[in-house]
Formats: C-alpha cells, structure tokens, sequence
C-alpha cells in the first residue's frame, strides 16, 4: 500500500498527513481529523449524507479520495458555525423544523451553503435543483426548502 503526503486546509485550517492512496476523503475527516458531521450513508455517491464543499463546491466525499484533495479547501458542516455561533442557515434548519433524524442536515446545509453562495436568492424550485443529491427520509422537503429561503432572507438582510 503505497503512502502520500498531503496539504489541504479543512475548515480554514491548514492540515498535513499521510494516507493511503485509497483512503477517502470521508475517511479522511472521519478518522484523521475526528469531523464527524459527515456521514456514509451509501458509500456510492448517492445519498448526499457526506457532502462536503470542496473548493466551494458540493461533493459526496465517499467517492473523493484525500489524495485528490491536496491542495485544496474543504469546508464541513463543522465549519459553518462560526466562534461557536451557530450560522444563520443552522438556525434555520431547526427553526423551521428542517431536521428530524439530523442524519442528512450535514449534507443538505452544505449543499444549501453552495447554492447561498453563489445565488442569495434563490428560487424555491433553484432549492430543489440543489439539493437534488441528498436524500432525506424524514421531512418530506418542505422544511428543508423553507429552512433554505429563512437563511437567504436572513443573509441577504445583513449585507
């Protein structure tokens, strides 16, 4: 089993280790750097329960390998509340009751994160279309989507 060394930053911080040339980018968060939000669900990419940004943009980490990630920014949901203040898209989810057995919130808040990123407006069927690859078998959606427009509002009244 060959060994590689990478350099990533992780929620901000600069990480460094050495891993195995199969080991996960899920994997990786999970046993190395003890970041559990992320989840495996499916272990194929399907679920969404790891998503992960990389580079700003969702990815299911079960199917990113660490190697793959040297160099690059990788944002868990650890990552989104900010000097343990809880961000306004967290505070959403539970307002509006967008979490039920919590197992795909870590997902679906980065990939909702994505979206707010890039768009601060979003259409509730733009909602739908990103959150499209994480599956929830609790909520039924509607909470996650009204969560979703509850944190844009919020965002877009601080700038």
């Amino acid at each position: 089993m060959s060994l590689h060394p990478i350099r990533l930053t992780v929620n901000g911080k600069p990480e460094e280790a050495t891993v195995p040339a199969g080991m996960t980018l899920l994997e990786f968060l999970r046993e190395r750097l003890f970041l559990t939000g992320a989840k495996e669900g499916c272990g194929a990419g399907e679920c969404g329960a790891c998503t992960v940004l990389l580079d700003g943009n969702p990815v299911t980490s079960c199917l990113v390998l660490a190697v793959e990630a040297a160099g690059r920014e990788v944002r868990t949901v650890e990552g989104e509340a900010q000097e343990g203040d809880l961000s306004a898209l967290q505070r959403a989810f539970i307002e509006e009751g967008a979490i039920q057995c919590g197992f795909c919130t870590p997902g679906m808040i980065l990939s909702a994160r994505a979206l707010l990123t890039r768009n601060p407006d979003p259409t509730a069927a733009e909602i739908v279309e990103a959150i499209a690859g994480n599956l929830c078998r609790c909520t039924g959606y509607e909470a996650i989507v009204a969560a979703i427009h509850r944190a844009a509002k919020e965002e877009r009244s601080r700038q």
